[in-house]
């Protein structure tokens, strides 16, 4: 009895609560740095991605996701975890809300190439990669509607001065990942 109230269960496993302590620190830590931004136009810099990177990196897809959406519920619900110290359901639904939502499909995607690589550097690497271009495509295919502004000029301000600290994100998340996933492992937190 004792171990069904430890426990959640999630497609058939369950998870322990060093699982769910991990998901929550990840969505605390993203609700920590993703409001710490720079404003260099309408969409500005910040570090979600990189924490989400490592939230996959670390826990796998489906936690990594989870931990991804409990950030956006946070969000959504006006805690002000956004960039900028916003929140809000209409930050969602403005102009930039496509890269918030987009993140969910980052996780996603990057987390899948994480676990079937075997958290292989290059590889999961690339799966980040893939993932962000999927966010960058959602992201401004959203900015290109609600501003009704070319794709061209959302291109300019939402995706080219990102790519290089985005693909700098990647490699620190791989970096990082491996050395704090081993570290987690090796204190009997992580599987």
């Amino acid at each position: 009895m004792k171990e069904q109230t430890n426990a959640i269960v999630m497609e058939g496993k369950k998870l322990s609560i060093y699982q769910l302590c991990m998901m929550a620190m990840m969505a605390a830590l993203m609700c920590i740095l993703g409001p710490m931004s720079i404003p260099i136009g309408q969409v500005p810099i910040t570090f979600t991605n990189l924490v989400i990177y490592l939230a996959v990196f670390l826990l796998g897809t489906k936690m990594g996701t989870i931990s991804c959406l409990v950030y956006l519920l946070l969000g959504m619900a006006g805690l002000p975890v956004f960039s900028g110290y916003s929140g809000g359901f209409a930050k969602l639904a403005g102009p930039t809300g496509g890269y918030l939502v987009g993140f969910l499909f980052m996780a996603a995607i990057s987390g899948i190439f994480v676990e079937r690589s075997s958290r292989n550097p290059v590889w999961s690497g690339a799966g980040m990669v893939l993932g962000t271009a999927v966010l960058y495509l959602f992201g401004t295919a959203w900015f290109v509607l609600m501003m009704k502004c070319t794709v061209v000029y959302a291109l300019a301000v939402c995706v080219v001065p990102f790519i290089l600290g985005d693909l700098i994100k990647i490699v620190l998340a791989v970096i990082l990942g491996k050395q704090v996933r081993r570290a987690l492992m090796r204190a009997d937190l992580i599987e």
